[in-house]
């Protein structure tokens, strides 16, 4: 997976989650629009429900909107770096290189610079691993 696809996917939040704020969002802008109706019913009682009701579906689900996008963006995940080692095995020269697409162990690749009538090889391919951070006791 690019790491394009990666901040892609992180950026984007549960697809019930949306849904379930959409369906909320909705039903507030009916209950806006139903206690503008019953008011110009006269039955204000209602109206004052509805309006209540409506703007507090409505903060609620903007608020869970926010605050999921806001999640989402902080969660970035890192694409891991790849190395590919690659070895003359004539003259033993030893080489690494960022991994790119197409690299499998024991692929032969151009000549070696230092005897070229012989060809490198992918001898390995690894995930670089970062040293975490050494805490200590007090």
């Amino acid at each position: 997976m690019t790491q394009n696809t990666q901040q892609q996917s992180s950026n984007k939040f549960s697809t019930y989650l949306m849904f379930i704020v959409l369906i909320v969002l909705g039903l507030a802008v009916v209950a806006l629009f139903s206690a503008v109706y019953a008011y110009m019913l006269d039955n204000t009682m209602l109206a004052g429900f509805l309006i209540i009701i409506g703007t507090f579906a409505l903060v609620i689900s903007c608020v869970v909107f926010y605050q999921t996008k806001r999640t989402a963006a902080s969660l970035k995940i890192e694409a891991p770096k790849v190395m590919t080692f690659i070895e003359c095995k004539n003259c033993g020269t030893k080489t690494t290189r960022d991994f790119q697409r197409g690299d499998y162990v024991f692929k032969e690749l151009a000549t070696c610079p230092k005897c070229p009538e012989h060809k490198q090889m992918i001898t390995g391919a690894y995930k670089e691993i970062k040293e975490k951070e050494k805490t200590f006791a007090v």
